[in-house]
């Protein structure tokens, strides 16, 4: 009996999530799919990024149910076992029968035959208890919060100290379902071919130029494969749109080039150098970001040339993206407490060098997707210590002039602050967990 082809897609995907530290979202969105039908192209995205989610408590159940310990079991047969309690205690409208079959031909197919009587016992013991594992605690802790949501202990931790437990909740929360699809178009007759093309979309939440996508394949779609609609998160393009305008501008990390091509639109006659370190992400950027005003460079921010200034620079630096979970949720299972540090240390060498590239006058936002304070306002701290020339300017003034433009509609913008700086938070708002803040040289 064949292995259903969505199955099939998931479990290949987490094997190369496991062993190769690939990314769901960039696997997903690779070739691999197109020959699943829509409904399995769907099924396939909610198996990997559901038990990537979950990963912890499927290990739990996973271990309570099997005589061998989790660390003996090759990778193929724990993902094989992850991707089938997955549907067990998450996807209600599959016969545990089929899955089970499934999860054995799956481990056989890897060539792990000798494991295949283990995944059944393991199954069999787990679809007669329904998939659970017993479960007394009810105390509002980070423990508790850390285990019954599927997160680190000392990521809820740190969010508990930062947050408060409410919104520590609200983020684990949210980082366990499927996220808003996001778009941003420049064209407004692109919405009505999307529509044309049974693509559902609702105003964004944040912006009112964002649309959701509610119904509909946007990767099907014309406009996609043309490059004329983005996929981008709404705190994304909210950060896009507080660097504002200018005539020479610099995107220092401008890879994928969402940012970069919302840059471009907001400032059709500009100069805009997009700078990417890596050759292949350089090349990619090209092809995402057709905007003729926009120079693609491979280069180093830290060793740019010399140039006569830039009055406007975004330094969206590489971080630990915790504020994006729900869309990467394996990086919760990768990321350890001590990374913090090392990226500190690059993300403050970025925006010194994004900062040597301002003109007098000009402005710089420095961002990030993540919620740890070592990567943002410790960055921000650092910097402004050695650097007097510099000053941080009160984001909300930005945020006021585009609250009067009506470009932004989220009503609450107290919510969206923290201090002179930018701050989303999953949950609290329906976005990824962005943090910026707003450099000017005197």
């Amino acid at each position: 009996m064949p292995i259903s082809p969505a199955r099939t897609a998931a479990f290949d995907i987490l094997l190369r999530v496991e062993q190769e530290d690939a990314y769901a979202g960039e696997l997903l969105h690779s070739g691999r799919l197109e020959s699943l039908s829509v409904a399995d192209r769907a099924l396939a995205t909610e198996l990997v990024m559901g038990t990537l989610r979950w990963r912890s408590r499927l290990d739990e159940a996973i271990a309570a149910a099997s005589d061998r310990p989790l660390n003996k079991l090759d990778a193929e047969v724990l993902t094989a076992l992850r991707l089938a309690v997955y549907q067990l205690r998450h996807l209600s409208r599959v016969p545990a029968h089929a899955l089970i079959n499934d999860s054995v031909e799956l481990v056989k197919r890897a060539r792990k035959r000798s494991a295949a009587a283990l995944v059944n016992a393991v199954l069999r013991k787990l679809a007669a208890r329904g998939g659970e594992v017993s479960d007394d605690s009810s105390q509002r802790k980070a423990a508790w919060l850390a285990r019954e949501l599927a997160h680190p202990p000392w990521l809820v931790e740190r969010w508990v100290a930062a947050f408060g437990f409410e919104r520590a909740g609200l983020i684990c929360r949210y980082d366990q379902q499927r996220p808003n699809l996001a778009l941003r178009f420049d064209n407004p007759q692109v919405e009505e071919e999307l529509c044309s093309e049974g693509i559902e979309l609702s105003p964004g939440a944040l912006l009112a130029g964002a649309r959701i996508v509610t119904g509909g394949d946007i990767a099907r779609s014309r406009a996609r494969h043309e490059g004329r609609v983005f996929i981008q998160d709404e705190a994304s393009q909210l950060v896009a749109a507080l660097v504002g305008a200018g005539s020479r501008l610099l995107d220092c990390c401008a890879a994928p080039g969402g940012k970069t091509a919302a840059l471009a639109a907001r400032n059709p006659t500009a100069e805009i150098i997009a700078a990417e370190l890596h050759a292949h992400r350089a090349d990619l950027l090209r092809q995402r970001v057709r905007a003729p005003n926009v120079e693609v460079i491979q280069a180093d921010v830290l060793n740019l040339p010399a140039s006569r200034g830039f009055d406007r620079v975004l330094a969206d630096v590489p971080c630990s993206g915790t504020g994006t979970l729900a869309r990467n949720p394996e990086i919760k299972w990768r990321l350890k407490p001590e990374d913090l540090a090392d990226l500190h240390s690059r993300q403050v060498a970025i925006l010194r060098a994004a900062l040597r590239q301002l003109a007098p006058g000009g402005r710089a936002v420095y961002s990030t997707c993540s919620l740890e304070r070592e990567e943002n306002e410790a960055v921000v701290e650092e910097v402004l210590q050695e650097e007097a020339q510099y000053q941080v300017r009160d984001c909300r003034e930005e945020m006021e002039t585009l609250r009067a433009s009506g470009e932004l509609v989220w009503k609450d913008l107290d919510s969206l602050l923290s201090e002179k700086f930018l701050r989303t938070l999953p949950g609290v708002h329906p976005c990824d967990g962005f943090f910026a803040a707003i450099f000017e040289r005197q």
